[in-house]
């Protein structure tokens, strides 16, 4: 008994090391093709040999996953990082704890088709729900690899995690074959069959992949920007820094990227997320910083400034206007946001509200049930308001035309369906501004960064990105960072994007893959419950 519980302790580890290293490691994703042939041996291996309470093996091997890669969540909030890890890993090991009620009911390979597909639905959904956290995707494995997966322009990134359970759900198939026996039974044919889907399945979608690649062309129209990174901690800036100081070193910064330029040059200028607070979008004008970034604009008219801003709404009601208002005194209630704004020397300022919310620190997530159990307890989670419905922002230029582009403020970037929104709308190009600076010197800001090309490859649109102290990155539509800043450094990145108005497959028709394995899964599990609790008798 002891040995088998090294051996289960083994297989547990080495999967649990194998999943993590793709998001630890740039250019390892390939191994997340067979990080979960461990797991599947250990859950055969426990069954066969009547293990009690298994689920703690699978479990664990998730909470190590989990563990091992968002860890840094805890720099800015433990509470909230230990969550993330645990409700991570129960949700995994749901999924996996109803393949295994499945295999009481079916036989074969169904069992194993009813896990991929039922993890595929489970991705998809996560990707929805307001206690959302899908940084784990299996398709995220490959981000730090993007000429590996030029083919999520067709698929998007759950095309990438049934990529991976397919390779590993083959490889398992064969290990079992051949620990039975059975392999050397098959026909010749069927052993070359076997080992022909095996050799085709890992390098036919590279080999599709790079011919995408290779045959990519950028785009001859351009938008000049210029990417001011203050590099500012998030956790004094507030003390340590007034905002007039904070003002003077984004300045400082502009003046010296603009230098060289002529004064009436089409530039968009990209701050980062939340560079400045207290904009009141009922009079967004009305700020002192909105006034020194006038001030600077007149002497550039062409430049247009994506500033990240704090904002508040403010509302005369007798009563709260909605869930999520905060009192302020004399009928006046007010509301808060994670807001981009776009300033232009053309046209009125544009104001672009967060959607997808960060639970805790800008959410309230369903504010029916959670918001008065928050407000018995003092109002310790924050409630930001997001827009009924996402909208672009326009860089304006002096001849009156305009080029629509999408603004992710920061989380938003790793929800590839709700950004390819941003490019059903109209956006030519895309912007990311984030401040990942509340993570310290951890993966997370680097794995960020990563998805943000993958992003590029689903929309087939080219990306600039601003972080607050880094990464600030140009991304083209390949997925390829051909330029980016330090980390924890003052500096302005100046570059181009390319402006496209052809869309991608996935722009097009969406999550396709999603949708299929979905209803798959939710087939096999009617079926399942119809063959586990309904008579055969009833069932003819």
């Amino acid at each position: 008994m002891k040995h088998l519980r090294q051996n289960l302790l083994l297989l547990s580890a080495l999967s649990a090391v194998l999943m993590s290293l793709p998001f630890l490691v740039p250019k390892t994703g390939l191994l997340a093709l067979v990080g979960l042939v461990p797991l599947l041996c250990l859950e055969r291996i426990a069954s066969r040999e009547g293990v009690r309470r298994i689920w703690l093996w699978y479990f664990g091997t998730f909470a190590a996953w989990n563990s091992l890669t968002v860890f840094w969540v805890c720099n800015a909030t433990i509470g909230g990082g230990l969550f993330a890890i645990i409700a991570n890993a129960l949700q995994m090991s749901l999924v996996f704890g109803l393949f295994r009620a499945s295999k009481k009911v079916f036989s074969g390979p169904l069992p194993y088709i009813f896990l991929a597909a039922m993890w595929l639905c489970w991705e998809r959904w996560y990707f929805g729900i307001q206690l959302s956290f899908p940084w784990l995707t299996l398709g995220h494995a490959f981000a730090g690899s993007p000429a590996l997966v030029q083919w999520y322009s067709y698929t998007g990134t759950l095309g990438g995690s049934l990529w991976v359970w397919a390779c590993n759900l083959t490889v398992f198939g064969l290990i079992c074959a051949k620990a039975k026996g059975s392999f050397a039974s098959w026909t010749r044919w069927g052993r070359c069959a076997a080992v022909s889907a095996l050799v085709l399945l890992f390098p036919a979608p590279i080999a599709l992949s790079l011919i995408q690649y290779n045959n990519w062309e950028d785009s001859s129209e351009r938008l000049d920007v210029l990417i001011a990174q203050p590099n500012l901690d998030p956790y004094t800036k507030f003390y340590d820094y007034p905002q007039i100081k904070q003002d003077a070193i984004l300045l400082s910064l502009l003046r010296e990227g603009m230098k060289g330029r002529d004064s009436s040059s089409s530039v968009l200028i990209l701050t980062p997320e939340t560079f400045t607070r207290y904009i009141i979008t009922n009079h967004p004008e009305d700020h002192p910083t909105v006034d020194r970034m006038r001030a600077f604009m007149a002497g550039y008219p062409g430049v247009n400034i994506l500033l990240g801003n704090a904002s508040k709404t403010f509302f005369n009601s007798a009563e709260a206007p909605c869930l999520q208002a905060w009192p302020y005194g004399d009928g006046l209630w007010y509301t808060t946001h994670n807001s981009a704004m776009m300033m232009s020397s053309f046209a009125p300022s544009e104001l672009y509200h967060k959607s997808k919310l960060v639970v805790g620190t800008e959410l309230t997530p369903y504010p029916e049930i959670f918001i008065p159990l928050d407000n018995m307890l003092g109002g310790l989670m924050a409630r930001d308001v997001a827009p009924d419905e996402l909208s672009l922002l326009h860089v304006r230029r002096a001849d009156g035309s305009s080029i629509p582009v999408g603004c992710a403020i920061c989380y938003e970037s790793v929800y590839g369906e709700f950004c390819a929104d941003y490019v059903r709308k109209g956006a030519r190009a895309m912007t990311i501004i984030t401040n990942d600076a509340w993570w310290g010197d951890t993966p997370g800001y680097r794995q960020h960064l990563s998805y943000a090309s993958l992003r590029a490859i689903e929309l087939g649109r080219d990306i600039a990105r601003c972080g607050n102290t880094g990464i600030s990155a140009f991304i083209n539509s390949r997925g390829e960072i051909v330029q980016q800043g330090p980390w924890w450094e003052e500096c302005c990145l100046s570059g181009s994007i390319g402006l496209r108005d052809k869309t991608t497959f996935f722009v097009r028709h969406g999550d396709v893959v999603g949708r299929v394995a979905t209803l798959v899964a939710i087939l096999l599990l009617l079926s399942m419950i119809a063959r586990r609790f309904i008579p055969e008798s009833l069932r003819k």
